[in-house]
């Protein structure tokens, strides 16, 4: 497990995944740099008569609600479904969730087909994937910072939790146990990203230390950190379809295909955790080299590019954190160390 991030980054590489994003106009160029510069290939189509079939040539979904429109949550809608219907993964940024009623309620739109509406009664774990009544449910993933997380998942009618903007005014560990509930309620993944980042499927904590505090003082970093997901998400279960083809050239593995679903919970949580790491890492290389905030973004895009799976590998902070109280009772075993 040492060498599964820089693995990730590998796979991610030679596949060079599609990512479709429906994203917001204050960062969409740097997200589509940071995309390229990893190894990714984005495509921005926001207009809702091709969301869809875009969607469809896509391998995976970014959903982004910064600049946030009706029109646009049209699109996101026909695009959710899309990567529903071809099974690839969909992430959403609830940008600024808890600042307006408005805001929560189109992002829980995205969330729930068939309109706004409250955080619904939890299903049981075995029919969370087959959704709510009014539809599947279409996330894989959500990520955003603490106060986001809180105001979009807890059950508050307003939906607000002291967002302050965009900002964060809660730090990671305050929505924990949140996220760990509605992960699990929900059958996705929620990444909570602060100070350090934790992505959680209901059962299992993965931490991430990397990062550095001139990341916060850029606009787009945390939109980024939702393309990466998305575009790591579709290297991970590339690479469990073709049954880890680049093992033998990086541990000692026998390189036998493997029988783990691609997009079991676990395989996705990891490679969500991966992308985590990614630019916390390129952050904290960037950071070294800059002067403020105006040199750091171009020695960020930098960094994701020079980024080698090796050194991905030697610098990841990634650490199982113990599974909540119930998830032993649930079937899943705690785990420990870093991976």
């Amino acid at each position: 497990m040492a060498a599964a991030a820089g693995d990730l980054l590998r796979s991610l590489r030679k596949s060079a995944p599609l990512v479709h994003n429906i994203t917001n106009f204050v960062t969409m160029n740097f997200i589509a740099n940071a995309l390229l510069a990893v190894g990714a290939s984005p495509v921005m189509a926001h207009a809702i008569e091709e969301a869809g079939e875009m969607t469809g040539l896509a391998d995976a979904l970014c959903l982004n609600i910064g600049t946030l429109t009706p029109g646009w949550v049209d699109a996101m809608e026909a695009a959710a479904a899309a990567a529903v219907q071809k099974g690839i993964p969909a992430v959403l940024d609830p940008v600024g969730a808890g600042a307006t009623l408005f805001r929560t309620e189109q992002a829980r739109r995205i969330m729930y087909p068939g309109g706004p509406r409250p955080f619904p009664p939890a299903p049981s774990r075995s029919d969370s994937r087959s959704g709510f009544p009014s539809g599947i449910f279409p996330l894989t993933v959500i990520r955003g910072n603490a106060s986001e997380i809180l105001s979009l998942l807890q059950q508050k009618p307003d939906g607000k939790n002291g967002t302050r903007g965009v900002d964060s005014i809660h730090g990671v560990d305050k929505a924990m146990d949140t996220a760990v509930t509605a992960a699990r309620q929900l059958g996705c993944l929620i990444a909570v990203t602060g100070v350090e980042d934790c992505v959680t499927d209901g059962f299992q904590v993965l931490r991430i230390a990397n990062g550095h505090p001139l990341m916060p003082r850029i606009t787009g970093t945390g939109c980024v950190a939702t393309a990466l997901i998305a575009a790591f998400l579709a290297a991970g279960r590339a690479r469990m379809e073709a049954g880890h083809p680049d093992d033998a050239e990086t541990d000692s593995r026998d390189g036998s295909p493997s029988t783990s679903c691609s997009s079991c919970p676990e395989n996705d949580l990891i490679s969500a955790a991966a992308a985590l790491s990614v630019i916390g890492l390129a952050g904290e290389t960037a950071a070294s080299g800059a002067a403020g905030p105006g040199s750091f973004s171009p020695r960020f895009l930098d960094a994701l590019y020079a980024l080698t799976p090796e050194a991905l590998a030697e610098g990841s902070r990634i650490r199982w954190e113990p599974a909540p109280p119930d998830a032993a009772a649930a079937g899943h075993e705690p785990k420990g160390g870093v991976l």
